[in-house]
């Protein structure tokens, strides 16, 4: 159906071509709004809320993220809750940690973005 078609083309919050994915490690306040969050990725990080990125924040209780997302015409926030368990966040280090796909997959499916035993990927130069 051409209507469906032309909808899923827009969807609000289509991350799927988004260039970096960053998640903010260590605690959030979950309350921030838009602005809260934008202003933790200039201000703490140095980094442009406007570039085509996700950026990724949880707080204490670890079973809810928000995630913000520019589409050039606004910012997207996203909102996640776990109903059966926790996000594995890293909270050693008051950092931001730019992540791959394969590491939001895991994130998103409550596993460690750190999987000692997965393959990871050789250029040739280091072989």
């Amino acid at each position: 159906n051409t209507y469906h078609q032309c909808t899923t083309a827009f969807m609000l919050g289509n991350i799927s071509n988004v260039q970096s994915i960053f998640i903010v490690c260590g605690y959030t306040d979950m309350r921030k709004s838009i602005d809260g969050l934008v202003a933790i990725i200039k201000d703490t990080y140095d980094l442009n809320p406007f570039d085509n990125s996700l950026f990724l924040f949880c707080g204490r209780r670890g079973d809810r993220l928000n995630a913000i997302h520019w589409e050039q015409d606004g910012f997207v926030l996203m909102y996640k809750r776990l109903e059966g368990g926790r996000f594995q966040w890293p909270r050693s280090k008051e950092e931001v940690r730019d992540i791959t796909w394969q590491e939001f997959r895991w994130l998103m499916e409550g596993l460690s973005i750190d999987q000692p035993k997965a393959l990871k990927k050789v250029s040739h130069r280091d072989v």
